[in-house]
């Protein structure tokens, strides 16, 4: 189903193409860290890459309850946007040789795939509330706290020590 599709016509609809896209994300995600994991070089970057493949987990398990709290098949749809990322990710990170450069470009990488899982939680907690689902808002916020925070935690770290040390 396209995201302009023919089956999407309520916003119930839409919520729920919109659940199985962030679901599909979280488990490609979950693919993805542990390379991840294994390419930095930095202590503090490598334990927070672990810890959030453990929250992934975590946040896969809240979608399927969203899932089946909202009444329907837990399945995940083609995410183009975070195989994207995730490429992407993959790519400059082959390329770079310098340890410091290339924790910084894991950073710049996990930014890019929290943003996204931030945008869609996001929505998802808005669409929930006005489909008068507030159960499910506040298992969806969950997870966009756990986002929010990860991202605040690579900011730190990135501009405390990864970003100069790979500036030297």
């Amino acid at each position: 189903m396209g995201l302009f599709s023919k089956d999407i016509k309520t916003l119930d609809d839409l919520f729920v193409h919109t659940l199985r896209d962030i679901y599909y994300a979280e488990k490609q995600i979950a693919k993805a860290l542990p390379d991840m994991v294994s390419k930095a070089t930095n202590a503090e970057l490598k334990a927070g890459f672990q810890k959030h493949l453990e929250e992934t987990k975590g946040h896969i398990e809240r979608v399927e309850k969203v899932f089946q709290m909202h009444g329907v098949e837990a399945k995940g749809v083609n995410c183009p946007a975070i195989d994207g990322i995730i490429k992407e990710a993959n790519e400059v990170a082959g390329e770079v040789d310098d340890k410091h450069v290339l924790d910084a470009a894991l950073i710049a990488a996990a930014q890019a795939v929290e943003h996204y899982e931030m945008t869609r939680y996001g929505t998802l907690v808005e669409w929930a509330n006005q489909l008068g689902r507030a159960d499910c808002a506040s298992v969806l916020k969950k997870n966009l706290d756990e986002e929010k925070a990860t991202d605040k935690k690579l900011t730190a770290l990135a501009e405390s020590k990864v970003n100069l040390q790979a500036a030297e």
